[in-house]
């Protein structure tokens, strides 16, 4: 019998799942999942090869593996909320998994993550430059520490308050253990040939889509773009955040994940716990 992977939780009422992104972990959750926990029940779970479960590995390391692993582990219905890759996840789990899914989050992410173009060479869905991935596929090879510095300061890029995001987010990832070079390597390949467009419009459920106006990973025009693909959804935008909202404009983040939330429950489509 496969491994269950690792899952903590804290506090009591509807499940609240948190999926980190790429090169992080659970560790990041820590100041967002504080100020949920009064009204929630957080859960926040490490990928396959990441943080807690760094010696839980599959093979192969595909989005459909990832999704089984995960509902295995929380193994009740849940929000379920991603950042970066993390939204890629929680997308798939809702899509497949819908009976175990409450509502969908996702933030500073994008049902596909690479440029493409069209046969005319023109750029139809904007995106990372596959060479960007390239330079990070060679450079896990060489240095991995140092190639997951390069990805923090991609991140926090645009931020009015770079060094103190980047400061902040180190100090909660690296109180882990660091993912090998084979993980790191696997699931950047997801952010290169995931491409869930197509799934988006089949999604009926309460769906959040949060981003950073200033975000250098995820385009401006990306919001727009899938709110044709998922005109159903909903989307606020921070205006003078980055990749990473929930830590840099922590306060505003609680507000509008806790309020939209909330709001579900006045429509009596989950049940929320509030004081």
């Amino acid at each position: 019998m496969a491994e269950t992977l690792h899952i903590t939780s804290q506090g009591q009422g509807t499940p609240l799942v948190l999926i980190h992104g790429w090169g992080l972990n659970s560790g990041i959750w820590q100041p967002l999942a504080e100020k949920l926990a009064p009204f929630f029940k957080v859960i926040t779970v490490d990928l396959p090869g990441y943080g807690l479960n760094s010696d839980n590995n599959i093979a192969p390391y595909s989005l459909t593996n990832i999704s089984k692993k995960i509902i295995d582990a929380v193994d009740e219905p849940a929000v379920y909320l991603g950042w970066s890759l993390g939204g890629l996840i929680a997308t798939d789990i809702t899509r497949s998994y819908s009976d175990k899914v409450l509502a969908l989050v996702t933030v500073a992410s994008s049902p596909c993550f690479v440029e493409r173009l069209n046969q005319d060479n023109q750029v139809n869905w904007p995106g990372i430059e596959p060479t960007l991935l390239k330079t990070f596929h060679h450079q896990l090879a060489q240095d991995t520490k140092k190639t997951i510095d390069g990805f923090l300061k991609i991140q926090a890029m645009g931020s009015p308050h770079i060094r103190q995001d980047l400061k902040e987010i180190k100090a909660l990832i690296f109180q882990y253990q660091m993912p090998t070079r084979q993980t790191l390597d696997d699931s950047l390949s997801l952010l290169e040939t995931v491409d869930l467009r197509t799934n988006l419009p089949s999604i009926s459920l309460p769906f959040l889509r949060l981003y950073g106006r200033l975000d250098s990973l995820v385009s401006k025009a990306v919001p727009d773009l899938v709110s044709e693909l998922a005109p159903k959804s909903d989307v606020h935008i921070f205006k003078q955040a980055s990749h990473a909202p929930f830590i840099s404009h922590g306060d505003d983040f609680f507000d509008v994940l806790k309020n939209w939330l909330n709001s579900l429950e006045v429509s009596k489509k989950i049940e929320v716990v509030t004081n």
